[in-house]
């Protein structure tokens, strides 16, 4: 049995202030003046009380590269960032295409104790684009896998793609595609632009990403199938996703908080921070991004966090490995791009954050409903201050954050996960399962 916890003071979605009581691993009361003998108290004044957050997109490594990040110090992270579950992705070694794998990682997760860790099933074995994966022993499984992807490989073949979506239906799955088209992104080093071509760097064209997206939804419009979209990063991207939900398709998608900040211009100073796939777009392109999540076009934030050691970083661009970690940066640059612009309140924070992507993923007992007799997974969120991002605020093994040194709003001050606390005053607690 958990301890009792009783959150004084807390704003709901950012609404008026209120107590909870957390018992047993649930919400067991919630109003004003709520006591409970033996409670420990959190003093919630002015600070958000949001559903623990869920990340359908998170690199942890584990097996095979913990050089870069393990499933514990990964764990760690999220809880950092207000994360109580993440989507685990199959790019491990051996990559996660068989009901054994997604099982240890499943176990691995519940060793560490400080969130759900859900694996995500490769869609084809190696995530070579070949063969379809074992799908429904990994459904059949311990793990539960309902969300599959080759992340970050393109299942580019059509044909693969159609059995794929056919294969999920019997289950309610979900394929998870990146949509890179690897032919027209040989090579490339950045965003195809202006700005490529003033570098002399190889360009990512826009096409590459929306060609593969305008393919995919027809097709799962032709199988009847569930869709949804990695990491969705420009203007023609947010459009075909709304002509397709308007069809009646079933697409979802997802944008990462750098693509909703940063830009190309970034890329000026060569600095391997901002590598990744896809590349930072225009500013066009992020802003276009920005009103797909306002409008509901995009339905979830998703980090696409992807730990590296520091030897794949510290290097010239050319050489550098893409990604960034962004378990613990997440929610405050959510903060400082839609919140702060008034195109998302904190309700829509929710919605983005936890509640969608928990449906997305068939991950139950997650994104909840902040109601008495619900599952206790909560994050607590102070907006009233701000400080500059750095190594202090990193939890995980690997440092190539884009924003260290940038001054970012907000702090998550409380984790609560399964009803205990994984984060109490901003640093991160262990906790055995």
């Amino acid at each position: 049995m958990t301890e009792a916890l009783l959150l004084r003071g807390v704003r709901p979605d950012g609404g008026a202030p209120t107590d909870i009581l957390v018992a047993d691993g649930r919400i067991a009361e919630i109003g004003t003046g709520v006591s409970h003998a033996g409670a420990r108290e959190i003093d919630g004044d002015g600070l958000i009380a949001l559903p623990g957050l869920v990340d359908l997109h998170t690199h942890l490594r584990e097996p095979g590269y913990e050089a870069s990040e393990t499933v514990l110090t990964g764990s760690r992270a999220a809880a950092a960032g207000g994360y109580t579950a993440v989507f685990a992705m199959p790019n491990t070694s051996p990559v996660a295409d068989t009901a054994g794998v997604v099982e240890q990682e499943l176990a691995l997760g519940e060793a560490a104790g400080l969130v759900t860790v859900q694996p995500i099933g490769a869609v084809t074995v190696g995530q070579k684009g070949e063969r379809l994966a074992e799908l429904g022993a990994m459904a059949a499984s311990r793990a539960q896998v309902r969300v599959f992807s080759d992340d970050g490989f393109c299942v580019w073949d059509p044909l693969i793609m159609r059995r794929a979506l056919e294969y999920v239906k019997a289950f309610d799955g979900v394929i998870a595609q990146h949509a890179q088209d690897p032919r027209l992104t040989e090579g490339a080093q950045m965003n195809e632009g202006s700005v490529s071509a003033e570098l002399g760097l190889a360009g990512w064209p826009a096409v590459a990403e929306e060609a593969i997206i305008a393919r995919d939804v027809l097709l799962a419009q032709h199988v009847g199938s569930r869709l949804h979209v990695c990491h969705l990063s420009t203007a023609g991207s947010v459009d075909l996703i709304r002509w397709a939900k308007k069809r009646g398709i079933a697409v979802t998608a997802e944008v990462t908080p750098h693509h909703l900040l940063l830009d190309e211009e970034l890329v000026r100073g060569y600095d391997p921070r901002f590598k990744v796939n896809p590349p930072l777009r225009r500013r066009e392109d992020v802003q276009a991004v920005r009103e797909g999540l306002a409008d509901g076009t995009i339905d979830i934030v998703a980090t696409d966090h992807a730990p590296h050691p520091d030897e794949a970083k510290s290097c010239e661009w050319q050489a550098a490995a893409n990604g960034m970690v962004g378990l613990e940066s997440a929610l405050r640059v959510v903060h400082a791009a839609m919140v702060d612009t008034g195109l998302l309140d904190w309700a829509d924070v929710a919605r983005v954050m936890s509640r969608t992507p928990a449906r997305i993923g068939r991950l139950a007992g997650h994104g909840r409903p902040l109601a008495v007799g619900e599952p206790a997974e909560l994050t607590l969120y102070d907006p009233r201050v701000s400080a500059v991002f750095g190594d202090a605020d990193l939890h995980g093994r690997s440092r190539n954050s884009p924003y260290r040194g940038r001054t970012l709003p907000g702090s998550v001050r409380w984790t609560i996960h399964t009803g205990r606390v994984t984060v109490a005053d901003g640093e991160p607690a262990e906790v055995l399962a």
